[in-house]
């Protein structure tokens, strides 16, 4: 099973996409088709909390007056459930490991995952 959750319309998950070779993926655009319960569960066990699947960086976070500080497990759970936006991008599944978002780190093991120097 090889998943990529992902937004159309943002630039940097497209960038992303356009980077690897994703035959035979299945490839997620979660505005229109959003997250199931099983499957941010799923993400949750290969991540190791919901509060790592989360963007802090998202807007609802201001237009909510949301302190991410303070936060729960379930709380995170719930949110990243409630809105496509709470979700870090783009989430890349491949049977037992996950690569979350668009920082360096991520991006360099998505590299060595694809074989890209």
């Amino acid at each position: 099973m090889k998943k990529v959750f992902h937004l159309k319309k943002c630039g940097t998950c497209q960038k992303i996409l356009q980077r690897y070779d994703l035959g035979g993926w299945e490839i997620r655009e979660i505005k229109s088709k959003p997250l199931s319960a099983q499957e941010l569960e799923q993400m949750c066990e290969l991540a190791g909390s919901y509060e790592a699947l989360f963007s802090k960086r998202s807007t609802q976070i201001r237009a909510r007056n949301i302190e991410t500080q303070t936060l729960s497990e379930d709380e995170f759970r719930d949110l990243l459930l409630d809105h496509y936006s709470f979700l870090k991008r783009p989430v890349f599944i491949t049977g037992d490991k996950i690569f979350i978002g668009n920082d360096k780190k991520s991006i360099a093991a998505l590299d060595e995952f694809f074989g890209i120097e």
